[in-house]
């Protein structure tokens, strides 16, 4: 029986700016359920844009990505938009936590869009409230909540509506240094639990460590650094 198709593959990537200079060509990379991979490199380097390909927010000049067996290349923005929503969870630097809902409308925002029925995403953003450490703030505001907090409140939108590949965008770089581990580490265990594959961008080698697999982008590709 044939291996089934892993769960993320990136295959000869190549993304320019529009003044002509290369970010990066001939990337590949496959990631299995339960894969966290940290990507570093340094500021303007096409990390950030990476993870727009692999978002289908931007296509590539060349080369292919597909999720779940999907090649985002091949769709049309409505269906790209269609694969973010149902497949890929998003954790920003800036949090990104809408200050005028409670903490359950929130991280219920995923399966709102899902078009899920009211009670059974209130009952998952609480399931997912209560997985991250923070049960009975439900209710809660934003505006009540430290920011390691409202980093936990992302993590658990991130996760809310069971994505396939989690994307994690320099998420701790708000946050101090103590903070910033726990944070890492409760999203670390997230996505292993979870069975999700996880990519974290990040140019912080302590939160690199957190990934069991740290990659550096180059103009030619990734390159292995060190296991976590």
């Amino acid at each position: 029986m044939p291996s089934p198709p892993p769960l993320l593959s990136i295959a000869g990537l190549r993304k320019a700016l529009p003044n002509g200079r290369v970010l990066f060509d001939g990337l590949d990379l496959a990631l299995a359920p339960g894969a966290f991979v940290a990507i570093m490199g340094e500021s303007g380097v096409g990390k950030s844009t990476l993870l727009n390909l692999v978002a289908g927010l931007d296509l590539p000049d060349r080369g292919e990505v597909a999720i779940d067996g999907v090649a985002l290349g091949g769709l049309d923005e409505e269906s790209r938009t269609e694969v973010r929503r149902d497949r890929i969870g998003f954790v920003f630097q800036a949090f990104h936590i809408l200050p005028h809902l409670s903490l359950a409308q929130n991280v219920a925002l995923p399966l709102v869009l899902q078009h899920a029925s009211a009670a059974a995403a209130e009952t998952r953003a609480r399931e997912m409230l209560d997985a991250v450490g923070l049960p009975d703030r439900a209710r809660d505001y934003p505006a009540q909540l430290s920011g390691g907090e409202l980093q936990r409140v992302a993590i658990a939108r991130a996760l809310v509506h069971r994505p396939s590949l989690i994307l994690a965008d320099e998420p701790t770089g708000n946050l101090d240094p103590e903070t910033a581990a726990k944070v890492l580490d409760l999203l670390a265990a997230q996505v292993r639990g979870s069975g999700a594959a996880a990519i974290l961008v990040t140019h912080s080698a302590a939160a690199g460590a957190a990934a069991d697999r740290i990659l550096h982008l180059t103009r030619d590709g990734l390159h292995d650094g060190h296991a976590a």
